[in-house]
């Protein structure tokens, strides 16, 4: 049986898609990029500004679903740019800072609206 999984905190979809799905225990949610839902559009700043959004965006939907970082098992990091996957990474590593998840991180030639990270994680209870 299959949860549709949606937090009013976090960004709306911006296409057929919902925010996360949870089945059997496992939450799955999408690509979150560093939309601000209180003001609807990106925080300003840098690479570290949105991964920090993206990562507030992926804590929301976890709390939403009551789950939280420590159940995080995968990670999929997608980058604009790989040269900032250093700064990136600082910002990732103050969210997940033991039993760390696996992960994968690559840059892509483009992310939607023009954003410099999405990240999307599968979580396990």
């Amino acid at each position: 049986m299959k949860k549709i999984i949606n937090s009013p905190k976090a960004p709306k979809a911006i296409g057929p898609y919902s925010q996360a799905i949870e089945a059997n225990g496992t939450l799955y949610v999408s690509g979150q990029i560093p939309i601000d839902a209180t003001i609807g559009k990106f925080v300003e700043g840098g690479i570290k500004e949105q991964a920090e959004q993206v990562l507030k965006n992926v804590g929301y939907i976890l709390e939403e679903a009551g789950y939280s970082y420590g159940d995080v098992v995968k990670t999929t990091c997608l980058l604009s740019d790989i040269a900032n996957f250093a700064a990136m990474n600082e910002v990732y590593a103050s969210y997940f800072t033991q039993d760390c998840p696996a992960r994968a991180a690559f840059a892509v030639r483009d992310l939607p609206l023009g954003a410099l990270v999405e990240i999307e994680v599968i979580a396990v209870k």
